[in-house]
């Protein structure tokens, strides 16, 4: 199994609007992907604190995608990349650090 992990840094300057990436760019994109041969599931975090107490989070925002491999991921992603990705300046300006990591443990 995959984890395609999408995460916005924090920044001073920088924009983020959870309510419209929970309520319109998500659901567009779960029922775009959420389809696919190989989904496993989503999920999203708003980040609330840093490593010590009263710090600011390191992430606003992380959303993590499980597919069953890559491969399933791509022929769920691709097609859709156009309007998922053009979709990204109506809720922020941040440049996301993309990860794809293999998930070794799982409960």
């Amino acid at each position: 199994m995959v984890k395609i992990s999408i995460l916005y840094p924090r920044g001073d300057r920088s924009r983020f609007d959870m309510q419209y990436y929970l309520d319109t760019h998500m659901p567009l994109s779960i029922q775009k992907l959420g389809a696919s041969k190989g989904f496993k599931g989503v999920s999203v975090e708003r980040g609330i604190g840093g490593d010590a107490p009263g710090t600011e989070p390191t992430f606003v925002a992380l959303c993590h995608y499980l597919f069953e491999s890559m491969e399933d991921f791509l022929a769920a992603f691709v097609p859709y990349a156009p309007v998922l990705q053009g979709d990204i300046p109506n809720y922020t300006d941040i440049k996301p650090i993309i990860q794809v990591s293999a998930v070794e443990i799982m409960k």
